[in-house]
């Protein structure tokens, strides 16, 4: 197998580190860690585990997840996300891999968790990620929000990421909050403008896309959390691109 390089990027993930960097030892020869800015103990515990840190103020999730990439050691990079784990599978499948063609990126099944309950419905699973490429031939595309590997050929291979998502429902709708105020502002970013519609139009696809298209009608409390949860993302998102605009508007009229 060819050398592997893994890359996390971090915002105060202190609880979450240690693990990520544990899970890609089994394959990884060199661990890089783009920390933007933490408040809490990711760094100290990061170098704790053997990773290299490199900092580097918040690009955008496609530029920040690649940023580290020039200075990995080895062309092939696996990205994982702080808060995944390579399963047991995961590992022995990556050792198998011969990783002989660059053109080929592998993508791998996620389980999501809301604390210890793994949601499989509406879509949660298997969740599809690519992780695994080649930085001659593939890789993240320079989108700012929920960004993804471009690779000439991606292979799906049977085996597991957990992604520890959410420690309970609490901290669900805190990270909806989070991510939703991260999205306004990569979208305002690349120049998607206002809309009062908007936020009402997405929401109400979102909870017809996972409550019909995706079964999450017929799959009880787990489909109806994740088609609430999901339209709920999706109006926050838009309304607080608007209250952007809003805000911009006003500090150039005081």
């Amino acid at each position: 197998m060819n050398p592997i390089t893994g890359i996390i990027i971090t915002l105060n993930e202190q609880d979450n580190i240690q693990d990520a960097i544990a899970s890609l030892r089994p394959v990884c020869d060199e661990i890089i860690v783009v920390d933007s800015g933490s408040q809490d103990n990711t760094v100290a515990l990061a170098e704790a585990a053997g990773a290299r840190v490199i900092h580097q103020s918040y690009l955008g999730d496609g530029p920040q997840k690649a940023f580290a990439v020039p200075q990995a050691s080895h062309d092939w990079i696996f990205a994982l996300d702080a808060d995944e784990r390579l399963d047991a599978d995961a590992v022995e499948v990556v050792r198998q891999l011969e990783l002989g063609d660059p053109r080929k990126a592998y993508r791998f099944k996620r389980r999501n968790f809301a604390g210890r309950h793994w949601i499989r419905a509406a879509g949660f699973y298997p969740d599809p990620v690519t992780r695994l490429y080649n930085r001659t031939t593939s890789g993240y595309l320079p989108k700012k929000a929920h960004s993804s590997v471009q690779a000439p050929e991606v292979i799906d291979v049977d085996a597991h990421l957990s992604h520890f998502t959410y420690r309970d429902l609490s901290h669900w709708m805190t990270r909806i909050d989070q991510l939703s105020s991260r999205d306004a502002w990569a979208m305002k970013e690349r120049g998607v403008k206002p809309s009062t519609l908007r936020p009402t139009l997405h929401a109400i696809t979102a909870i017809l896309r996972k409550l019909i298209l995706k079964g999450g009608l017929f799959q009880g409390q787990d489909g109806m959390t994740v088609a609430m949860t999901t339209a709920f993302h999706a109006y926050m998102k838009y309304a607080k691109l608007n209250e952007l605009y809003e805000n911009e508007q006003a500090d150039r009229d005081a």
